[in-house]
């Protein structure tokens, strides 16, 4: 797992500084909030022998590259693509800039909500391929897993578990049953 990368130097060619930048903060905000929430996760928890914890900091500080792309105004995004798009649009951006980076790529993609499967991207017809788009290894589910007590509109709010529990539901079973599998290895 190739974990010597440059956050910054990918969040300064997407996210110049004399562009939007609101933008620009929100991401780094959020990103830096997703990313000391999982370090902290995984101090607490012990996982240090068996996360990569540098990693886990950089794909959370990258997770959220592609949303400069998509039509979210609220949050200072002013592109033309449906938000559902910005895990794939952040994994094109990071393997256009390091050839060598897929794993981080595959955290783009794969942090959406709880993950997706084709079937709840066919059942609930959101804009992205029909393909399974789950989180696998433990850093990637601990980026996911994160990313979900944070919101970019409000970057003040830190969710509560029965939050995440309710927002999940509104999802499905399946992506409430993800969600506790990630309580149960991270905690809270």
């Amino acid at each position: 797992m190739n974990t010597s990368i440059d956050y910054l130097q990918i969040i300064d060619k997407y996210y110049p500084i004399n562009i939007n930048p609101l933008l620009r903060e929100l991401l780094i905000t959020h990103s830096r909030q997703v990313a000391d929430f999982a370090t902290e996760l995984i101090q607490r928890r012990g996982l240090e022998t068996i996360i990569n914890a540098e990693f886990v900091y950089t794909a959370a500080m990258l997770h959220d590259i592609g949303i400069k792309e998509t039509n979210a105004h609220a949050i200072h995004c002013f592109g033309t693509q449906h938000y559902m798009q910005h895990g794939l649009i952040g994994a094109k951006f990071i393997r256009q800039f390091y050839t060598e980076a897929e794993s981080f790529a595959l955290v783009c993609e794969r942090h959406i909500g709880t993950g997706l499967t084709a079937k709840e991207i066919a059942t609930q017809q959101l804009p992205l391929p029909y393909r399974d788009y789950l989180p696998i290894t433990l850093e990637e589910k601990l980026v996911c897993y994160a990313d979900n007590f944070f919101s970019k509109s409000d970057t003040t709010k830190f969710a509560t578990i029965n939050d995440l529990r309710q927002k999940m539901m509104r999802y499905g079973e399946d992506c409430a049953k993800r969600l506790e599998e990630m309580i149960d290895i991270f905690g809270y």
